[in-house]
């Protein structure tokens, strides 16, 4: 019996110290989950990953006050960051914030920072300070035999780091280096290491994207460049969406009433009825929509101007407004492409791309760019759009779709519940979408403004109706098939000779649009090919090339009838 208590007690005493450890990660999670602002991963994560502090104090139990205290300092210290960040903007603390910070002035990084002090955010501190003590004075050593603490300890130690060096580098046969990232960024929502490895994350990201800069600023300007309005006031907008499926919006003849703004506006739109994305990937989508490659030839993004750098040589005032994460290993090409613009406006700051970040946050942005005193002014304004989870892509207000009318009778009530959402993101959409045409309209001024999305998403749309999302090695319709809008102002009408609506069904690679920008912009230089712009009478139709241009299965064509 004795044996048995002095057990239970070395138990309690270690659920104790892991409890300790893990409240100073755990808090903001937990805070994060409760207001339903992410998913459960980093939560998951910070559970694993507090483990990690117990082994110091296993192994030298006759410390453990010391150890937990200097710990523990050191945790407390890093928390109130993430824990004031979430009390501002309820998100968590990422490297993009860090991002923002460095790359900002002085004043810019003070104002910013400033926002953490607000004066009801020290009670909460007192408060979070007070509860951590609290925990700290109930910390007591867990005297258990060496041997069994050093096999406890392993154990840890193969659970966090051995099994994801095993799946990944031994079965996986995964880089080291995509091992290594991995595991840090498994580490990342645990403190310290959101700080630690944030912080080291933005650097090695930051040197990538330098790199990318210093290489894109040596790349020669086109040549024989010629504005045929160059006289003239100009505003020209580029929305690019995300993960949008054409087939989910009423503009295109979808069942549900998805689009009603746009809808109610088609007569003063062009909307392109088969428009379609080259990649069902962001990076790789837009490395040909915003640049000469295509998909049989990838790599011109690397050798000739991007559309950005072709506008600023034109004269155009460029921003770039984007509610998409900023510098991540996998964003940092759309990060470079934003900083070959003259001003940029980062308005997502997450940790995950899963959590609530809505697009109205482009707006506010949009208005101060639309007001600037530049006669021509070009904006990119890049959307989360439709991207998953759906939920977080949109408000409660425009849950509009919540029952299975309307949809397959074949499907359960899981995957309707997965596309009622999708079509609230979609609902949601059109109104972010008909808001930056409003505003542009607003200004009464020659302003042109195109809408496309970077590529689809299946929502169980295809046959038999079991797959969600995308698959570039087996591609359906519905990871493809894009919007495509335009629109123009009456003073842009007016002055130019561009037929917008003179091709509107027929069948268009978006790897193609750098093209149709510059044919509407009314710019013409020795790499324009008129013949890939879609507004133009000289326009010649290509096969829609999909498939990973540099993989072992080859290019496919598309087949672009849609239902």
């Amino acid at each position: 019996m004795i044996k048995k208590i002095h057990l239970n007690a070395n138990w309690q005493a270690f659920l104790t110290l892991y409890f300790f450890f893990f409240y100073f990660s755990g808090i903001t999670h937990i805070l994060l989950q409760v207001t339903d602002s992410t998913i459960f991963v980093g939560l998951r994560q910070a559970i694993y990953m507090s483990l990690l502090w117990v082994i110091p104090a296993l192994l030298i139990p006759n410390k453990t006050k010391l150890i937990s205290s200097v710990i523990g300092i050191i945790l407390w210290f890093t928390s109130l960051v993430s824990l004031g960040y979430f009390c501002i903007y309820q998100q968590e603390f990422s490297q993009s914030v860090i991002f923002i910070i460095f790359e900002s002035n002085p004043a810019e990084s003070y104002e910013f920072i400033a926002q953490y002090f607000k004066w009801w955010m020290l009670p909460v501190f007192v408060v979070h300070t007070i509860v951590s003590f609290l925990l700290w004075r109930q910390v007591k050593p867990t005297f258990i035999p060496f041997n069994r603490a050093l096999f406890i300890s392993l154990f840890i130690l193969i659970f966090l780091f051995g099994i994801p060096v095993l799946k990944n580098y031994v079965i996986k046969k995964a880089q080291w280096s995509d091992v290594v990232y991995k595991i840090e960024k498994s580490l990342q929502p645990a403190q310290p290491w959101q700080l630690i490895i944030g912080y080291l994350h933005y650097r090695e990201q930051l040197a990538t994207m330098e790199a990318m800069l210093e290489k894109n600023k040596s790349l020669p300007p086109v040549k024989n460049l010629k504005d045929k309005y160059g006289d003239l006031n100009s505003t020209m907008v580029l929305v690019i969406g995300e993960s949008t499926n054409r087939q989910h919006m009423s503009l295109y003849g979808y069942k549900r009433p998805t689009t009603p703004r746009l809808d109610a506006m088609k007569n003063e739109l062009s909307v392109f009825k088969n428009a379609f994305s080259s990649r069902p990937s962001t990076i790789e989508s837009l490395e040909q929509i915003l640049t000469f490659a295509d998909q049989e030839n990838p790599d011109l993004y690397l050798t000739k101007p991007t559309l950005m750098n072709i506008m600023n040589q034109a004269g155009y005032k460029t921003f770039w407004i984007t509610n998409q994460q900023t510098i991540t290993k996998r964003n940092t090409m759309l990060t470079n492409f934003s900083k070959q613009m003259d001003v940029q406006f980062y308005m997502n700051n997450s940790s995950a791309q899963n959590s609530r970040q809505y697009d109205e946050n482009v707006l506010e942005p949009l208005q101060k760019s639309l007001n600037d005193s530049a006669h021509k002014k070009f904006i990119v304004v890049h959307l989360l759009g439709t991207h998953m989870k759906y939920k977080y892509r949109y408000p409660d207000d425009f849950a509009k779709f919540n029952s299975s009318e309307g949809l397959n009778k074949e499907l359960n009530q899981k995957k309707i519940d997965v596309i009622n959402s999708y079509d609230n993101a979609v609902f949601y959409n059109d109104y972010i979408v008909t808001s930056i045409k409003k505003m542009m309209e607003a200004k009464q001024e020659r302003s042109f403004m195109a809408y496309l999305s970077d590529h689809g998403e299946d929502v169980y749309d295809t046959p038999p109706h079991d797959f969600l999302g995308r698959n570039e090695g087996k591609p359906t319709l519905s990871m493809y098939a894009t919007p495509l809008i335009m629109w123009a102002s009456p003073a842009w009408q007016q002055s130019s000779n561009v037929n917008l609506n003179i091709n509107l069904n027929m069948p268009y690679s978006l790897s193609n649009f750098i093209h149709t920008w510059f044919d509407v912009a009314g710019l013409s230089f020795d790499d324009l090919v008129i013949k890939k712009s879609i507004v133009n009478s000289a326009f010649k139709q290509s096969p829609i090339l999909i498939g990973d241009p540099n993989g072992n299965a080859g290019l496919k064509m598309l087949k672009t009838e849609t239902k």
